[in-house]
């Protein structure tokens, strides 16, 4: 999808929109998370895979900080980045309320730090390495489909548990809090992206790295979902 650039409001709500629409939350795996339509095992893996993005992403996050030169950028990603470690709290870390979600399952938080992730996984977050310590505007739109993907990614994930435990009454203490914590902190995150180009907004070039970011970290998410089927494992 190529974006017109007549003016920023249609560059900014075309580039929202591609990423709502894009199949990184628009899959076969997640669609058939979000109606429950998934086997145990493939629940299981994701609770696991997911805990690998969910451990790294403050290291993966300060990545992008460090390599920011724009000041106001620098302080919304700070802002993020320490709300991700509990907000000066660290018993509020945001991996500890995943870790109580994963042994709400029977699983050892432990225990999967030392299993070697799946291959898309590793894919997706080396990814994420890679495109926020390259080229700023590419890294910022790289943030941008990050930011923007979530609330669909948050969403579907949700129904899926709920229709989850409907059909496997045995998880009906599992601890959810880490994703609906997640899901009302997003639309914040949305507004911290609105006019992340600031005054390079009208810059072709910077314009085109951004949707490249945007779509390469997105294709990759994608990938990330598409790798826990049953069918590739």
């Amino acid at each position: 999808m190529e974006a017109r650039i007549e003016n920023n409001g249609d560059f900014y709500q075309e580039t929202y929109r591609f990423v709502k629409d894009h199949a990184a939350t628009n899959n076969d795996f997640i669609n058939r998370f979000a109606r429950g339509d998934i086997t145990e095992e493939e629940f299981r893996r994701f609770s696991v895979e997911f805990y690998h993005f969910t451990r790294e992403w403050p290291s993966i996050l300060s990545i992008l900080l460090v390599n920011t030169p724009e000041e106001s950028d620098a302080e919304n990603l700070t802002t993020i980045l320490v709300s991700e470690l509990g907000d000066a709290d660290p018993k509020k870390r945001h991996e500890l309320l995943y870790r109580k979600y994963l042994r709400s399952l029977g699983l050892d938080p432990a225990e999967i730090v030392r299993k070697r992730k799946l291959q898309s996984t590793a894919a997706w977050l080396d990814g994420m390495r890679r495109y926020f310590a390259s080229d700023y505007f590419e890294a910022l739109g790289a943030e941008f489909g990050l930011e923007n993907m979530a609330i669909p990614m948050w969403d579907k994930i949700l129904a899926g548990f709920e229709v989850w435990v409907k059909k496997h009454p045995e998880y009906k203490k599992m601890d959810i809090e880490y994703f609906t914590f997640h899901r009302e902190l997003e639309i914040h995150h949305e507004e911290a992206m609105a006019d992340v180009l600031g005054a390079h907004k009208n810059d072709p070039q910077a314009r085109k790295n951004f949707r490249s970011g945007a779509d390469g970290i997105l294709k990759l998410e994608e990938k990330f979902w598409l790798g826990l089927s049953d069918n590739r494992n």
